[in-house]
This record gives C-alpha cells, sequence and structure tokens, in this order.
C-alpha cells in the first residue's frame, strides 16, 4: 500500500470515527417535540402524602428530574436543581423531582436534606416514563426540560449543573 493510500485510508477511518460520534451526540438531543396528553394526565403521590397532576404545570417551563436516593449523582445535583427552582420561580419555571422508588426513603432523605421543589413518587416503574422520554438507557439522573406548550426542548442522561440547565430555561 502507498502512503497515499495509507493517509486516505487513514483519513476515511477519521471521517468515520467523527461522523459517528457526532451521530451519537445528535441523537441524545431531541428535536421540539410534543408529548401525548396520556403523559399530562399522569398523577403521583407525594412522599408526605397527597399527589400531584402533571397537568396542574402545563403551560409554564417545567424541569422534571428523575432520580433516587441510591444514585450518588442524583443526590449531588439536587442543590443545583433547587437553585434553579428559586432562580427562576418568578419566570414560572416549576421543578419537579421524580423518584424512582417507594416513598420511606425519599421521606427519610428530605427530612435530611429538604428541597424547595415539588417530589413525586414514580416508584421502580418510572424507569417506563423516562424511556418514553427518551431515556433509552433507563439510567439515572435524567432531566427533561418542557417549554411553556408542553414540548419537550432538553433532555439529559447523567448528572446536571445550575450552568447548563440555566442556559436551557434562558433559551425557551
Amino acid at each position: 500500500m502507498t502512503r497515499r493510500q495509507t493517509l486516505i485510508l487513514g483519513a476515511a477511518g477519521l471521517t468515520a470515527a467523527v461522523g459517528g460520534a457526532g451521530l451519537a451526540w445528535w441523537r441524545l438531543q431531541l428535536a421540539p417535540a410534543r408529548v401525548d396528553d396520556s403523559f399530562w394526565s399522569l398523577r403521583f403521590a407525594r412522599p408526605e402524602g397527597g399527589e400531584f397532576a402533571l397537568a396542574s404545570f402545563r403551560g409554564q417551563p417545567l424541569v422534571i428530574n428523575f432520580w433516587a436516593t441510591w444514585c450518588p449523582p442524583c443526590l449531588q445535583e439536587m442543590p443545583e436543581l433547587d437553585r434553579i427552582q428559586a432562580e427562576h420561580k418568578a419566570a414560572g419555571v416549576q421543578v419537579i423531582g421524580l423518584a424512582l422508588e417507594d416513598a420511606a426513603p425519599v421521606r427519610q432523605f428530605l427530612v435530611k436534606r429538604p428541597v424547595g421543589f415539588a417530589i413525586g413518587l414514580a416508584g421502580p416503574g418510572g424507569v417506563d416514563l423516562t424511556r418514553r422520554l427518551g431515556n433509552d438507557k433507563g439510567g439515572l439522573p435524567f432531566t427533561a426540560v418542557f417549554d411553556r406548550s408542553g414540548e419537550l426542548r432538553h433532555r439529559k442522561l447523567g448528572q446536571t449543573s445550575f450552568a447548563e440547565l440555566d442556559g436551557w430555561l434562558r433559551g425557551l
């Protein structure tokens, strides 16, 4: 093989690798899409008792974070989510944390580390809900951001930060 052929094959391989990485990144991004009405009709028990309906948050920017008390990155981002709620509340933004476990461990956690946003219990079956929102891995933490019209604008599998969420919300 000549040097030229080797360079061409190397360039082609690099192009394929960059293209594959780009495709993987693109798949994690979500073009504006509307979730169906069955999503907005969901109701979640609250760890302190009672429940809330997602429909009550429709019409305002909404950050839904799926988490669990046994997930270290989930717990690390809780203060960031709390800060987002506090700093964007005047703009109508609502943060909701949906725990993928039962009430007892969530209640125990919230006694030690209370938050200023709504917490609901999606239970272990909540993983299916994350998959409906594009989390094909079913991992945690998973965050979805909706605009005022109910369109899913951003999603992320993995720990998020105040700066990232702030940028997403300012862009809505």
